[in-house]
């Protein structure tokens, strides 16, 4: 079986591939907990200065969760779920190292928010962004939170109910994505801007980013605790399941 992730280092840059592509990149609970051992393992590694993620192939950088999994899921597992997001969310925040994320291709969902969590964004014109997970019958909680804390109340709520995907364009406009190439060269200007942030003061780099999830820990823990509340509810009235399988049917189509 292919594996989930592939790692691998260029000079002093370590580069966690999803690789996934057939299912857009879509993670499932074991993969997330081989990126969080990826990260860990990476941040506490001397020969490591800076982390990049990005996807393989050219579709997606990832769509997000696999629906397939989380298709039975009732209230009581939803809670479990929201648990491990939380630990997902608490590795990319915790991370002493600096991490750009190389937008290969789409970011949907949790993995919006996930491509959120890293410090600088790459993608190329072909890029999309958002929270389309109303579409599928999820509701919103942690998207919410960190686009709130990016673009303002305005604008989240916008992007939260309609579930639409943003063009690369709108995203380098309102500062999601920092830097526009070719598609070709996504990974190449990712891997510039790690190795010129893995080479500024680490001590420096280590208390910035310490300060930044001190300003944001509250408003994360907030959503944690809202997100087992409101998934339980949702996951308990069977709303997603039926439009997932709505969903499965429309794509067998």
């Amino acid at each position: 079986m292919t594996e989930d992730i592939l790692v691998s280092r260029h000079e002093r840059v370590a580069i966690i591939t999803l690789n996934r592509p057939e299912k857009l990149n879509a993670w499932t609970t074991p993969m997330r907990n081989a990126i969080i051992d990826a990260l860990e393992r990476f941040d506490a590694d001397d020969n490591v200065t800076a982390i990049i993620m990005t996807g393989a192939g050219n579709r997606a950088f990832s769509a997000g969760q696999d629906l397939s999994e989380a298709h039975d899921f009732d209230g009581e597992r939803a809670v479990a779920w929201v648990k491990e997001w939380q630990r997902y969310y608490a590795a990319l925040r915790g991370l002493k190292k600096p991490l750009v994320m190389a937008l290969n291709g789409t970011a949907a969902g949790s993995a919006f928010q996930v491509a959120l969590l890293g410090d600088i964004r790459v993608g190329h014109p072909g890029v999309r962004m958002g929270q389309p997970e109303i579409n599928a019958g999820i509701a919103s909680t942690t998207g919410p939170w960190i686009m709130n804390s990016m673009l303002g109340m305005s604008r989240t709520i916008e992007l939260t109910l309609t579930g639409r995907l943003m063009d690369a364009d709108e995203c380098k406009q309102i500062g999601l994505i920092h830097h526009i190439v070719a598609e070709e060269k996504v990974l190449e200007k990712a891997l510039e801007i790690a190795t010129d942030l893995g080479n500024k003061p680490p001590v420096a780099m280590r208390l910035d980013k310490q300060r930044f999830r001190e300003m944001t820990e509250p408003g994360f823990q907030d959503c944690i605790e809202a997100g087992a509340r409101i998934q339980r509810e949702a996951y308990d009235s069977g709303e997603p399941a039926r439009m997932m399988e709505e969903f499965f049917r429309k794509r067998a189509k």
